[in-house]
């Protein structure tokens, strides 16, 4: 698979866990600050998504999902291989 299709095709899906984890963690530390403890916000934070309890995974999940993202990046700077011309 090329780096470019890979790339597009890796991004959306391990962006997703990470978009949710940074964003309820913000959410929470504003609403502490405010005197609000929004526990249901840690919990989302750390992988408790209702009846779907990924949280002794989550961490591990998260790394993987940005070594990938990384890596799929890296990719996309190496230089293309030249396709022989023909005449």
């Amino acid at each position: 698979m090329k780096p470019r299709k890979l790339h597009r095709l890796v991004v959306p899906i391990a962006a997703i866990p990470l978009l949710i984890t940074a964003a309820s963690g913000s959410l929470y530390g504003l609403l502490l600050e405010q005197g609000i403890d929004a526990f249901w916000l840690l919990k989302i934070h750390t992988g408790k998504f209702g009846v779907l309890n990924l949280q002794p995974y989550y961490s591990l999940l998260l790394g993987l999902l940005t070594l990938v993202l990384i890596a799929s990046g890296l990719l996309l700077l190496l230089p293309r291989s030249k396709k022989l011309e023909t005449h």
